[in-house]
């Protein structure tokens, strides 16, 4: 069963999250740096060279350190108290090409995922949740994920923007119709209560929420991965996605940049854990 590192916990929990700091009912007048955040990554990958791409993919794209994060890998560890979380500043979840939260059955740590999920929501700790981690967070929260192979999702896409991303910290800069990388077979049919939607796609009309007054987001396409990191994932897994090495072919001709998405991670440093000032 995982366990934060021993020699520091005490430390950890002591610490008041970054994004608190400042705020009402908080005991800590400072903010932290960048530098002093910790991010708590849940993996849910069974390969070693995915889970160090999304590794990197979150350390590129969020502008921290390595040493700034600590993994737990739900394939190796299936069993974990959503206490785990205790100290970090925030969580991110990655996802997956090698289980799906319709499975619970089959992949038993899909229950403590949504535990964890829960518990964040309950104590205002930020979650950044992509692919996997937002089919999480809908099933958690109480909304419905289906599979749905007919409109499923690989290659990048073009995110409309609601009116709510208008004035959304992370979204409101953000041009509409900007790409972004998906790779899904399942969806969400249903939101949960107080997730207000931010981003859609022709084929899938749940693209991206936040919950209400809560630092609490969840993408289904892939903020953290971008058109090389695609190319790489798209190429090793395509068997799974696929039917033919055809179609590889000519998906990999369509790809567009996806800077845009890209850029919300860091975003998410900056205006939710760190609480900078969001301008225009």
């Amino acid at each position: 069963m995982f366990r934060p590192g021993t020699e520091d916990i005490r430390l950890r929990i002591a610490k008041t999250p970054s994004w608190q700091a400042g705020q009402p009912g908080s005991k800590a007048p400072m903010m932290k740096e960048r530098a002093q955040l910790q991010i708590l990554l849940l993996q849910i990958r069974d390969d070693q060279v995915t889970c160090l791409e999304e590794l990197d993919e979150f350390v590129r794209y969020s502008q921290l350190e390595a040493t700034q994060f600590s993994v737990l890998n739900t394939f190796e560890t299936p069993e974990f108290e959503p206490t785990c979380i205790a100290g970090y500043d925030a969580l991110f979840v990655g996802g997956s090409s090698d289980a799906s939260v319709t499975q619970p059955n089959k992949y038993p740590f899909v229950e403590d995922t949504k535990r964890l999920l829960v518990y964040c929501l309950q104590q205002s700790i930020p979650v950044f949740a992509s692919c996997f981690g937002f089919q999480a967070v809908v099933e958690a929260l109480g909304g419905r994920v289906i599979v749905d192979k007919q409109n499923m999702e690989i290659g990048t896409y073009s995110m409309q923007l609601t009116e709510a991303a208008k004035s959304d910290r992370l979204f409101h800069d953000s041009p509409n119709g900007f790409w972004a990388v998906c790779g899904h077979k399942e969806r969400a049919e249903s939101l949960p209560e107080g997730a207000i939607l931010l981003a859609s796609s022709e084929q899938c009309p749940y693209h991206a929420f936040k919950m209400a007054d809560q630092p609490f987001y969840a993408f289904q396409f892939h903020p953290e991965v971008d058109t090389g990191d695609l190319i790489a994932r798209i190429t090793r897994y395509h068997n799974r996605y696929l039917d033919s090495a055809d179609e590889l072919t000519e998906l990999l001709k369509d790809l567009q940049e996806t800077t845009i998405a890209n850029q919300l991670i860091a975003k998410f440093v900056d205006r939710i854990l760190l609480n900078q000032a969001v301008t225009n």
